[in-house]
């Protein structure tokens, strides 16, 4: 846990039935072995409430969010928070934070453009298993 983090757990919110987006929600939960993040899918019940309770139930967000306490990154700032939340070798992106966020976001919403034809698309959303069931919020 870096010092900005707000000490609470961390929440990651990703879209459920994106292969690319589960695919980066299980890259991190071996790297956090401390269990700083939650996570739960924006279509779910849970992941709904989060975004009305930061104001973002309108916006169509349909990218990765990272809720830290008060703070609420969304898209590029989302996952380069998320690496320097992780530590390690992650906290060399981070200095990609001085670019321009128009232009980060303009290749996060590249790649998220054409995620699904890319990656592919699941039929239901993910369904964590095991001892990492715990870290999703239902």
């Amino acid at each position: 846990m870096t010092e900005e983090s707000s000490g609470e757990d961390a929440v990651v919110l990703f879209d459920g039935v994106c292969n690319l987006c589960t695919g980066f929600v299980q890259y991190i939960i071996p790297r956090d072995p401390d269990g700083i993040f939650k996570f739960a899918s924006l279509q779910s019940e849970v992941g709904e409430a989060l975004l009305e309770k930061h104001g973002l139930e309108n916006h169509n967000l349909d990218s990765v969010v990272l809720i830290d306490g008060d703070d609420v990154y969304i898209k590029s700032s989302a996952v380069l928070e998320i690496g320097a939340m992780l530590g390690g070798v992650y906290t060399l992106a981070r200095p990609l934070m001085i670019l321009p966020q128009r232009l980060r976001d303009w290749g996060y919403d590249v790649v998220a453009a054409n995620r699904y034809r890319i990656f592919g698309k699941k039929d239901q959303c993910m369904m964590p298993s095991g001892d990492i069931q715990s870290r999703f919020l239902e």
